[in-house]
């Protein structure tokens, strides 16, 4: 309980409810270059959650998915597996690919990567939405946590990244995304000093982009970041950051999966080394109204929990 006092105080004392969204995105940073009907995404840790909405948004123009994710039987904790996310995602008018996968192991990404690319026939877009979470301060982490949090964020990250790119360019629209928070926090004290395992972690993610979107420049190769406003009602945020009552004042995973379509669909030339906020975007999309994302469709803009690194 004192961990979660700590987290919300954290959340709250960085907060400002008044100003959701800060900065409207110019329009042409989203040219749009089609939809994605047979488009190939491969999405790490797309069982359920954030990964999944993304994969579900997608499937609804008929692309094809690849989840990569770990979990093939159901858990108390966690719902959802690789084969009911791709049962989801086919219902939604999507071909599915369930590969169980665990991007710490290099044979076991390559392998995943080779059986999307034999059976889709190429990679379109990469999203880096695999994560692991302990917010446990310095003294009390232990380092095999630690180097979970490494080797899954960042580690997978890179890794997935370098294993995806020489199919990426080959795709007249290629995007890699991260789920990961905006590089302008990253000299905030206050989003290091309680978690500084966990923040160095996540922010390998983000620093990929800084690096990769430069790297791949010259193959026109779209890579920026999305992170969410508010906190996002999945496994994650229930199991660690306050239960029932953080959900409620938490916005549906499905936010991140209009957010993540509007900035797949784009022209990858225009827009790259971008770090966006979810409402930002869809703002810039034309979305006005966000009421319809809440998860208690009785909470006010004021009443929904900010996220981390924002």
């Amino acid at each position: 309980m004192e961990r979660i006092k700590l987290i919300r105080n954290q959340l709250e004392s960085n907060k400002l409810r008044q100003v959701w969204v800060t900065k409207n995105i110019e329009a042409i940073e989203f040219i749009k270059k089609g939809n994605l009907k047979g488009k190939t995404l491969f999405i790490t840790g797309a069982s359920r959650g954030i990964g999944l909405a993304i994969a579900l948004r997608a499937a609804k123009d008929g692309a094809n998915i690849a989840i990569a994710a770990k979990t093939v039987t159901e858990q108390k904790t966690l719902p959802g597996t690789i084969y009911t996310a791709a049962e989801e995602i086919r219902k939604a008018g999507g071909n599915a690919l369930p590969i169980q996968c665990d991007i710490r192991d290099v044979e076991s990404l390559q392998k995943a990567v080779d059986l999307t690319v034999k059976t889709f026939g190429g990679i379109d877009i990469l999203v880096n939405n695999a994560s692991a979470i302990n917010l446990s301060p310095s003294e009390e982490l232990d380092i095999k946590k630690l180097d979970l949090m490494h080797n899954i964020n960042f580690r997978g990250t890179f890794i997935c990244s370098k294993f995806c790119l020489p199919h990426l360019k080959k795709s007249d629209n290629p995007h890699i995304l991260m789920i990961s928070p905006p590089l302008d926090q990253i000299t905030k004290e206050t989003w290091f000093k309680d978690h500084v395992g966990y923040s160095i972690a996540k922010f390998g993610m983000t620093l990929c982009v800084l690096g990769l979107a430069g790297e791949f420049k010259k193959y026109n190769i779209s890579v920026n970041t999305l992170w969410p406003r508010t906190s996002i009602s999945t496994a994650a945020v229930k199991n660690l950051l306050g239960g029932d009552a953080v959900m409620k004042v938490s916005r549906k995973p499905e936010i991140m999966g209009d957010a993540a379509y509007a900035i797949l669909t784009s022209d990858s030339s225009v827009s790259t080394g971008k770090y966006y906020i979810d409402d930002e975007v869809l703002v810039s999309d034309g979305v006005e109204d966000f009421s319809i994302y809440n998860s208690d469709q009785n909470s006010k803009i004021t009443d929904l929990q900010p996220d981390f690194f924002v």
